[in-house]
């Protein structure tokens, strides 16, 4: 899922049904080829990701907190500028404005060939981001010049599940890709050409090692800008011009916020999920330092399976796809689940088994138990999404429940964005004095055999065990079937 560009479906609205509208839609040949470049796009989005993290964690040392960097140069456009982007999007031709976003990208993507600043590698990032921060609004307003009014709904939803699938594709690809790409390269400077030998000395190192998939990346937003640059011209009545105002910077956390303070009902369960992702926010800027320097076995069947061989390549990136893939398998399950059990339990459960789970996983020392761990996880995350939104469908009125989703949306930003800038800082520093008192105690503290950074990460874990000791304290439930009646 990314939840910085695609708005969060309104729960308990009824699926799309299944009789040959999907057929229909990707029968369209506009549609098609937006859902089709915005798959690859996505795709390009998050490999990046999964290549710079294993990157930066050598850069740095192995830092929590020059991990976080990423993820938080990923959110803060979204954080500022998202009511912005929107009028601006509203200024431009959709189409023109998605291709000089994809053109943008892969520019941007280059830009890591030549750079082992942290810095630099934030700016790229955050510029590919303010990047997609246009092309998704971009892409939703251009979907109703492409579709039948009535396949509308039908064709957000199908975008919406592309994201979620772009994104476990990228990350998945992202080991795979610098197995391969490398593999190719050396052959190529093997080869013994005249015009290879003499320029060997600058590709070998550019295309070999944490960066070689850098240039398959930027073909994924130039492939998009390609296919973009086919969907046929739409007709289009002319635009009012928008005023461009900005103090709409920063305007849906500030609404968000201002929202919370007038709606007590809603304050606990916002407060819950925001302390939850604060706290959880370590599995990621944490939890993936820990991958390489104390997990023993790499990624599981590697050695059997042809393909997860070449995936093993980048260990760290790859827990990620396991966070992922319990995501959207909790996304599927976790429905079923909500028609049998109270909101409480599966709230409390959801919160409750993520904290355990981070515990868990701090005490590790095989790769296959903490995947299975950060699979659970990701469970535990979409039995919080699903009872969330369940429960403010519940207890909201539909007059409000827009604005609602919205501070929702905002509450997880933020607290994502305080996760990296406070948790990953503090999780050097515990590990720092952890590690400084174990030298001072060799014989009792240094006997336990727990690194400062699991000791941060079971800190952080609390952090998320708190959450659900305030949700359970807090919160008025109800019923699932209270909801499906309306009560």
């Amino acid at each position: 899922m990314d939840p910085v560009h695609e708005a969060t479906p309104q729960a308990g609205e009824p699926p799309a049904p299944l009789s040959g509208g999907y057929r229909r839609l990707l029968a369209n040949p506009g549609f098609r080829r937006l859902w089709t470049s915005q798959f690859i796009s996505g795709i390009g989005d998050w490999l990046v990701i999964g290549l710079l993290m294993p990157l930066v964690t050598s850069l740095s040392g192995g830092s929590s907190f020059a991990v976080a960097g990423i993820l938080i140069a990923k959110l803060l456009p979204a954080l500022v500028l998202s009511s912005l982007t929107g009028v601006l999007v509203d200024r431009f031709d959709r189409r023109r404005l998605m291709i000089a976003c994809d053109l943008a990208r892969a520019a941007l993507t280059l830009g890591l060939l030549i750079t082992n600043d942290l810095a630099f590698i934030y700016l790229i990032v955050l510029l590919m981001e303010v990047g997609s921060l246009f092309f998704y609004p971009a892409k939703n307003a251009l979907i109703p010049h492409l579709v039948a009014e009535e396949d509308v709904a039908m064709a957000n939803g199908l975008s919406y599940t592309t994201q979620q699938a772009a994104m476990l594709v990228g990350l998945t690809m992202s080991g795979a890709l610098l197995a391969l790409f490398e593999r190719l390269v050396r052959m190529v400077l093997e080869s013994g050409l005249p015009l290879i030998d003499m320029f060997a000395g600058v590709l070998a190192p550019a295309l070999l090692g944490p960066r070689a998939g850098v240039f398959l990346n930027s073909l994924t937003f130039l492939a998009s800008a390609a296919i973009i640059a086919t969907i046929p011209l739409v007709s289009s009545t002319p635009r009012e011009k928008v005023k461009l105002d900005l103090h709409l910077i920063g305007a849906d956390v500030v609404d968000a916020f201002r929202f919370l303070r007038d709606h007590r009902e809603l304050r606990g369960l916002l407060v819950t999920i925001g302390m939850a992702i604060f706290g959880g926010g370590a599995i990621v800027t944490i939890g993936l330092v820990i991958v390489p320097q104390q997990l023993v076995g790499g990624v599981p069947f590697a050695d059997q399976v042809p393909w997860l061989e070449q995936l093993a390549a980048a260990p760290t990136s790859f827990m990620l796809v396991f966070l992922a893939a319990g995501m959207v398998g909790g996304a599927l399950v976790v429905p079923r689940l909500a028609q049998r059990m109270t909101l409480q339990l599966l709230f409390l459960g959801g919160v409750g088994g993520f904290g355990l789970a981070m515990f868990a996983f701090a005490l590790a020392r095989s790769y296959a138990v903490a995947a299975l761990l950060t699979l659970v996880a990701g469970v535990c995350i979409a039995t919080v999404t699903v009872a969330g939104n369940t429960y403010v469908v519940a207890t909201v009125e539909d007059e409000i429940r827009g604005r609602v989703f919205t501070a929702l949306e905002s509450v997880i930003k933020v607290s994502l964005l305080a996760s990296m800038l406070v948790m990953a800082p503090l999780g050097d520093f515990i590990a720092r004095g952890v590690e400084r008192l174990q030298r001072m105690y060799p014989d009792t503290l240094g006997a336990l055999g727990v690194s400062g950074l699991q000791v941060a990460l079971m800190a952080a874990s609390f952090i998320v065990l708190g959450a659900a000791v305030y949700a359970f304290r807090t919160l008025e439930w109800r019923r699932c079937e209270e909801v499906a009646s309306g009560g």
